[in-house]
């Protein structure tokens, strides 16, 4: 098995994807920065998807990567909602992405919850 086939990591990849694409939407003195913030916090949640995989023969190790990538989640969803805020023309936009990201938060808490209570070293 491998990280690719996570429920979590293809949502969280498609969804950095769409976001990345969505920044360039606003206005170029902000591609710098809350675009730049956007950007790398929605890179963070799959990254750390990533990265707690390859960590996952250690089960604390796996799941503080799992706090972590839903921690970058809850922060692109407030950049998403502060742009929506500044930007009213474009909220309709990142609407779309935020609705998308509070499932994402939800699918990875409980995937979090999951591997708390049943992730084995052993079986790694």
């Amino acid at each position: 098995m491998s990280y690719r086939n996570l429920d979590i990591y293809k949502t969280a990849f498609e969804l950095f994807l769409k976001t990345h694409k969505a920044t360039f939407l606003l206005p170029k003195y902000e591609l710098f920065e809350l675009g730049s913030q956007l950007r790398r916090s929605a890179d963070s949640v799959v990254t750390n998807i990533v990265e707690g995989y390859g960590r996952s023969s250690y089960k604390n190790e796996y799941i503080r990567f799992l706090i972590y990538s839903h921690a970058s989640n809850d922060e692109t969803i407030n950049h998403i909602e502060k742009i929506m805020a500044l930007y009213p023309d474009k909220a309709a936009e990142f609407e779309i992405l935020r609705n998308e990201y509070n499932t994402l938060g939800g699918k990875i808490n409980n995937y979090k919850k999951w591997a708390r209570e049943n992730w084995n070293e052993k079986k790694m």
